[in-house]
């Protein structure tokens, strides 16, 4: 507690006047990957970032500028580094909520609502990216960004049917965790919302889901016998899966219907549609469109 407390009094100290509602911000730091995403795609590029070298490690594009300050975990940033970076204004989603207190110590908090089952999450985020770039006098970006999403995934599908002839497979995508377990996206997740935006199915969305997926175990893949599967990486025990019977057996495998994408994140904004649906579109043409029919 008197940690905090310092924490706190150090902050106070620190933080710039708030920013008045008609001036828009100029010092925006994010401690979720994919509201830092939003911003670089809007032009505006973050003061601070929770998590640096994981966002360039799972997320990738859009890259954040050279010597984006890293304020830690995005579970538990460190307030003085936060506070040293000097924000008017803080982004934050749900898995910051119970920090928003200290947070205001520090500048102005705007908290973006993340995933849940009972709203279409894609729809959510293209509706907090126009909300974003109003707050941030970037409406016109913000329209602009959402147009080139929709063109990106177009594309992305027209690429694919191209290349399977006008009838490619139904689509899994998931990412495999370890040797046993695997993430299957599916309704509500952004995954899904790229392939639907690209013309292209899912074998078995299933119902939707907070995060639109379902962990399950990797002898689950299986059941998919005419699906194409695209695994999106890093994915480091990929030796210890890979090289088993288990996994030569499946017959996306056998079917020569396996191939991996990204890294993307999987859980961002709607640029990250736009790059999932580039990311399988690159991963799909990689199959023989013959053998993987």
């Amino acid at each position: 507690m008197l940690r905090l407390a310092a924490i706190l009094s150090l902050s106070l100290c620190l933080a710039p006047p708030l920013a008045a509602q008609d001036d828009p911000p100029s010092r925006v730091a994010a401690l979720s990957w994919g509201l830092a995403a939003s911003l670089v795609a809007l032009g505006v590029d973050p003061v601070a970032v929770a998590d640096v070298e994981g966002y360039r490690t799972w997320v990738g594009t859009p890259a954040l500028p050279e010597g984006t300050r890293d304020v830690g975990l995005r579970t538990e940033p460190n307030l003085e580094a936060l506070a040293e970076a000097a924000p008017d204004l803080i982004l934050v989603s749900d898995q910051q909520a119970d920090m928003e207190p200290a947070l205001r110590g520090i500048a102005e908090v705007w908290h973006i609502e993340g995933f849940d089952a009972g709203q279409d999450n894609a729809d959510a985020a293209r509706a907090a990216l126009r909300d974003l770039g109003a707050r941030l006098g970037r409406g016109a970006q913000a329209r602009d960004v959402l147009a080139e999403v929709d063109a990106r995934v177009a594309a992305a599908g027209a690429r694919v049917r191209d290349h399977f002839d006008g009838a490619p497979p139904p689509v899994l995508p998931i990412r495999l965790l370890t040797p046993t377990t695997v993430r299957v996206h599916g309704a509500n997740g952004m995954a899904l919302a790229a392939l639907e935006g690209m013309g292209l199915t899912h074998p078995d969305p299933g119902t939707p889901t907070e995060w639109g997926f379902v962990q399950r175990p990797v002898e689950d893949l299986a059941a998919f016998e005419e699906a194409a599967v695209v695994n999106f990486v890093p994915f480091p025990a990929r030796d210890a899966l890979f090289d088993t019977q288990l996994w030569s057996f499946m017959p996306f495998v056998r079917g020569g219907r396996f191939a991996e994408a990204g890294p993307v994140w999987t859980f961002g904004g709607p640029v990250s549609i736009a790059t999932l649906a580039e990311a399988m579109a690159d991963a799909l043409l990689t199959l023989d469109p013959e053998v993987a029919r």
